[in-house]
């Protein structure tokens, strides 16, 4: 078996994020449901980047802001993501490198722009998201190989990119070389509108056993089982996937493992400004408790104090000493 050289491994779409304040009539003017996410084409995303008021540009993308996270905790970490051969695949690149990431997809010239994400944060700290996918969506199977795969402990796989089929079929590449080699397969549904589009692929992962760890936020996990409360929505899924993290905004997050529920509440903060990457640093908190070993609540626990630092700024990437948050939970 292949030496576990990596803790996490993580295939996403590579991102740079554009992030600006807005009202709530901004967002009812250009037609944007407040708090979701939608795809876009280049010619909205000029149009809407045109409209917005001044920005901050921060690489981003969900997998790549979790290893980001991970990286911060002290954990070793890969990415795979595809960017275009242009100036915002070059500010991606240097960004999760710098952070220690292992990064070694090489850009394509022919796949169109590096993949921007419009986000929208209003007075309420809610973010708008349009995305525009670019060269994110054209990630093949050759990026997937079974020396990469079998190096990580954690194979963590982002919802957002199960939607153009290039990708697709790269990631259940992935799965099936992880299967093979011992890797754990974590999967993050990512969004409400994602769970609409594959719900069935994803309930086929699911019942075929491919995933081991599976993250949702609340409202993701009632659209996946099609429940309404959540206590119906775990009794169905209750030894569907071996691990089931749920998170549930200020409520705190729960873990569902061999029929034991464990539950933890969220951190407490000073000021809450931008829940832009909050699940994303969550899933890298509790990732991280699993790749050392912790306990289930240990793990919700670290992915608690992940979530609650970067919300607390701008941006889906930490800003503060993540280690010396989680404190012993990670030394």
């Amino acid at each position: 078996m292949t030496e576990k050289t990596l803790d996490v491994l993580a295939i996403g779409n590579a991102i740079v994020d554009v992030i600006a304040d807005a009202d709530d009539g901004f967002l009812q003017a250009n037609g944007l449901d407040k708090g979701g996410m939608r795809l876009i084409d280049a010619d909205e995303a000029e149009r809407l980047y045109g409209a917005m008021g001044p920005g901050r540009e921060l690489s981003g993308g969900s997998a790549a802001n979790t290893v980001a996270g991970l990286a911060a905790l002290g954990l070793r970490t890969a990415f795979i993501g595809q960017l275009g051969d242009d100036e915002l695949g070059q500010i991606f690149s240097h960004d999760i490198r710098a952070l220690g990431v292992d990064f070694a997809t090489p850009p394509k010239s022919d796949a169109g722009p590096t993949a921007r994400c419009l986000i929208l944060v209003t007075p309420d700290a809610q973010r708008t998201m349009s995305t525009f996918l670019g060269a994110a969506q054209r990630l093949d199977r050759s990026a997937v190989t079974e020396e990469r795969i079998s190096s990580a402990k954690i194979l963590y796989l982002e919802g957002y990119l199960w939607d153009p089929a290039e990708p697709r079929a790269a990631m259940e590449a992935a799965i099936a070389i992880a299967r093979s080699a011992g890797t754990s397969v974590a999967f993050t549904l990512s969004d409400g509108f994602v769970v609409e589009r594959h719900r069935d692929d994803f309930l086929r992962l699911i019942n075929s056993g491919s995933i081991d760890i599976l993250f949702a936020n609340e409202g993701e996990f009632l659209h996946l089982a099609q429940a309404t409360d959540l206590n119906s929505a775990l009794s169905a899924f209750a030894g569907k996937v071996p691990t089931l993290v749920v998170t549930r905004s200020e409520h705190g997050a729960l873990a569902l493992r061999d029929g034991k529920r464990v539950d933890v509440p969220a951190e407490p903060i000073e000021r809450l400004v931008d829940t832009t990457g909050a699940g994303d640093l969550f899933a890298a908190g509790f990732l991280a408790g699993q790749a050392l070993g912790r306990s289930l609540e240990d793990s919700l626990r670290l992915g608690a104090i992940a979530a609650s630092e970067v919300i607390q700024h701008y941006g889906a990437r930490p800003e503060l000493d993540l280690v010396a948050l989680a404190g012993p939970l990670v030394s």
